[in-house]
């Protein structure tokens, strides 16, 4: 029963770099991992791909051939994988049980409008593939309420649209505290409480003055409605909160209560299978906002703290094994009769 997570999210908001730290992450836990590349425009990976669509069409032929554009050249590309579906299939099959991550294009329309990707992904589902759809949003949107907004509508109809067990994360959660403070604590944004308290901010942040009051008012209503979106937090970097999140997904999709390890399980297989470790919203507001910077300098000595002790383990081993050569050659003994070898001096 292989697992997999559908890396969506809209451009910049860092699906490709989160597959590379999922797939390093996933290596050092024990855990199979491989990438597909779905994105036929990404051409800057970072991780190592297992199955790229590059290889079945190429984006530059398509736009060329049919007289397109970069968006519709994509949606062609994907519809053209729909069609070839079984090349998919072959090239997962090989893959055995790996965890898979499938990093998606950035074009919005497919994963809220446009269906091929919606099949490709069903048509996973009949193999037995055991799927989480992740919808990426950058971080940077809590500073601008007219934003936060776009990312709530966006989140609520990918997950309407693609009919999957669903996470919306946010992403570089560790660059909020470069950026302008936010009016509210960092639980507002990813709990989505009462979003009539952003409001007043968002008329103040228009132009126009109230023009527009009735229709953002009529927008959240529709959200609250739904009562669907909800907010993971991610920093890539971040052991924790890489932790955190596969614990969150791997509860979604069932890995939790069933995947691939077996009795030989690491520590780290373990932990992550019992979820023993927590990290909620308000550790997430003193990590990355509150106390950034001692956090950091906190960080940065247990860092040299553990180079130092890698350090002093590295030169007693290497003392040992020198240790050991010289013992060697000491207990080494002469043939009988000496070494064998005559030594004829010469008068000079």
């Amino acid at each position: 029963m292989p697992f997999a997570q559908l890396v969506l999210g809209s451009p910049g908001a860092g699906k490709s770099t989160y597959c590379n730290g999922m797939q390093q992450f996933m290596s050092a836990i024990g855990r199979k991992c491989s990438v597909v590349n779905l994105d036929p425009a990404n051409e800057n990976m970072g991780y190592d791909c297992a199955i790229d669509v590059r290889d079945l069409v190429k984006l530059e032929e398509v736009m060329e051939e049919h007289d397109l554009g970069p968006n519709g050249g994509v949606l062609y590309a994907l519809e053209e994988l729909e069609h070839n579906i079984e090349w998919l299939e072959k090239g997962l099959s090989e893959l055995g049980e790996d965890y898979v991550l499938f990093d998606c294009p950035g074009q919005v329309e497919l994963y809220t409008h446009h269906s091929s990707l919606r099949n490709i992904f069903f048509r996973l589902q009949k193999l037995g593939y055991r799927l989480v759809a992740l919808h990426l949003s950058d971080s940077y949107c809590l500073t601008l309420p007219s934003l936060y907004i776009s990312h709530l509508i966006l989140s609520l109809r990918a997950m309407l649209q693609m009919d999957l067990p669903h996470l919306n994360v946010l992403t570089k959660i560790d660059k909020l505290a470069s950026y302008p403070p936010l009016p509210f604590n960092i639980d507002f944004y990813t709990e989505v409480q009462d979003l009539s308290y952003l409001l007043p901010i968002l008329e103040a942040e228009s132009s126009v003055g109230p023009k527009f009051q009735g229709l953002n008012k009529a927008i959240i209503e529709v959200v609250d409605s739904f009562g669907l979106v909800g907010f993971e937090t991610l920093a890539v970097e971040d052991k924790r909160s890489m932790m955190h999140l596969l614990q969150v997904i791997d509860r979604a999709g069932g890995y939790a209560f069933g995947g691939a390890e077996g009795a030989n399980d690491t520590v780290w297989q373990v932990a992550m299978r019992e979820g023993t470790t927590t990290m909620d919203v308000k550790d997430v507001q003193e990590r990355w906002l509150d106390a950034k910077d001692e956090y950091d300098e906190k960080e940065r000595r247990e860092w040299e703290e553990q180079a130092k002790v890698r350090d002093e383990a590295e030169r007693a081993k290497e003392a040992e094994l020198a240790r050991d050569e010289d013992g060697d050659l000491e207990q080494m003994s002469l043939p009988p009769g000496g070494s064998g070898m005559k030594v004829v001096r010469r008068n000079q």
